[in-house]
């Protein structure tokens, strides 16, 4: 059967952040291979891009939007080292997918996660937290929410903090088949960049893990 995305944004989300957009990519039946053939070219095409001067002006402008917002909340944004060590030493390898998940966060200048989309347990809402909700993070730590954070949940928990991070439940593994990326704006992001980002990471998805893309979706 197809997967098919269920999200909606709550009343709460909207009433804070009316205009601020949010965005989804589903690939489907991609395989996680850690370097396809072709895709070190790819990066180096995407890299060289990226590198360029107006380009990578643009990128820094919209990185410190997400710092400040970041700061907010008095969370660092993991953004601005991400883009130090690109400029400098290129994109990270780890495996496909997580590696479409930097170049997609790279070259738009956006916050941008990925996951593996059966590990969801039901429909995908962005929310507001209350002070003192709890999120398994990546590794296992313990993620406690101020008030008012932004999250995303599933109909069992949350399951990303916008500041804080992506959930253990949800990670890709090798055996991850049905991939989820999701993109956060924040005040100041327009939803085009969102769109750039995860076009990206599902065209990878699509191209090197012989996927098909079943949607992209600015919200």
């Amino acid at each position: 059967m197809t997967p098919r995305i269920r999200f909606a944004k709550s009343s709460k989300y909207t009433d804070q952040y009316p205009d601020v957009a949010f965005g989804l990519a589903l690939i489907s039946e991609c395989r996680n291979f850690h370097n396809p053939p072709g895709f070190d070219q790819h990066k180096r095409r995407l890299l060289r891009r990226m590198r360029k001067r107006e380009i990578l002006a643009e990128i820094t402008d919209r990185i410190e939007v997400y710092t400040r917002f970041f700061e907010s909340f008095g969370h660092p944004c993991p953004l601005p080292q991400h883009l130090k060590r690109t400029v400098h030493s290129g994109f990270p390898r780890y495996n496909l997918l997580v590696d479409a998940h930097f170049m997609a966060e790279m070259c738009a200048g956006i916050l941008v996660a990925v996951s593996d989309f059966d590990r969801f347990e039901g429909a995908l809402t962005l929310d507001l937290a209350d002070e003192g909700e709890h999120c398994i993070a990546l590794g296992r730590r313990d993620m406690v929410t101020g008030q008012g954070e932004i999250v995303l949940r599933d109909e069992r928990e949350i399951v990303c903090i916008l500041c804080q991070g992506p959930d253990e439940k949800t990670r890709v593994t090798e055996e991850t088949r049905n991939v989820l990326y999701y993109a956060y704006a924040v005040p100041g992001i327009d939803a085009q960049y969102l769109e750039e980002g995860l076009t990206i990471a599902a065209e990878i998805a699509s191209e090197f893990g012989k996927g098909t893309v079943e949607e992209v979706r600015i919200a």
